[in-house]
């Protein structure tokens, strides 16, 4: 009797040691459970927060660039409105130099026949003056001719230069001068020194110093002056050469026609 008993508290034992062993297994498999939910929650929750992260960046790099942008808009508001004023005044600009162009074209319709006139008058006083330089001069006033017909040359230009050759042919009055030429003496197209004090003289004399000549405007020519010009004329060519000091030489001068 006593070892039935014994045996019913083995059993008894053994089974609430297995009991005991199941409950131990199953709390084993839910904390496991336990585990691997929170783990799968940390992992959850981390990767959110990655993808919070990278949202908040991408957020904030819009937004700067958005500033960025507003800022453009803003630079570009003001620069419009500058480029605007300066296109508004560059219209008034504009507006005055047309209106100075047409000014200029109805100048230059009248300085155009004046040029010509003054290129007429300019070679008829050649052609009338004492005979010195004479290929030069007309030269100058067919290249000023010449130049009338040419586009490329602008009205303005044309009419300077026409100043010019009238200022070139006033200083000839006021200067004294010695260039070499050919001129007929005896009858024979002789190499003689050409004396020309401003306008008031003309004289020449041949390269032997031993006859000498003047121009006379009431003949239209040349005529041969004694031989007491030959000195003071070979001093007036010493001078106009930069060969001797100024002083007081003989000259031939014209005599005023009488008045009729």
């Amino acid at each position: 009797m006593k070892k039935q008993r014994l045996k019913a508290v083995a059993m008894t034992t053994m089974l609430s040691a297995g009991a005991l062993m199941g409950s131990v297994a199953m709390a084993d498999q839910t904390l496991d459970a336990v585990l691997k939910a929170g783990q799968a929650k940390t992992t959850l929750a981390q990767d959110s927060q990655k993808r919070i992260d990278r949202l908040a960046q991408e957020t904030d790099d819009l937004t700067q660039e958005f500033k960025q942008q507003n800022k453009l808009i803003d630079d570009l508001r003001v620069f419009n409105a500058q480029m605007e004023k300066q296109v508004a005044k560059q219209l008034v600009v504009v507006q005055e130099l047309d209106q100075s162009v047409e000014k200029v074209t109805v100048i230059e319709r009248q300085i155009q026949p004046l040029v010509f006139r003054m290129l007429d008058s300019l070679e008829q006083f050649v052609s009338l003056d004492k005979p010195f330089q004479v290929e030069e001069r007309k030269e100058r006033v067919a290249m000023l001719r010449a130049n009338q017909d040419r586009a490329d040359i602008s009205v303005s230009e044309k009419f300077r230069q026409v100043l010019e050759a009238y200022k070139i042919e006033s200083a000839y009055g006021s200067t004294i001068e010695a260039y070499k030429g050919t001129l007929p003496v005896d009858g024979q197209d002789r190499e003689v020194n050409i004396l020309r004090v401003g306008r008031i003289s003309l004289m020449y004399q041949t390269t032997d110093a031993k006859q000498c000549g003047t121009w006379d405007a009431s003949q239209g020519q040349w005529v041969s002056l004694d031989g007491s010009y030959n000195s003071s004329i070979l001093k007036g060519l010493r001078i106009a050469r930069n060969q001797a000091s100024k002083d007081i030489m003989t000259m031939t001068v014209q005599a005023p026609e009488a008045a009729q």
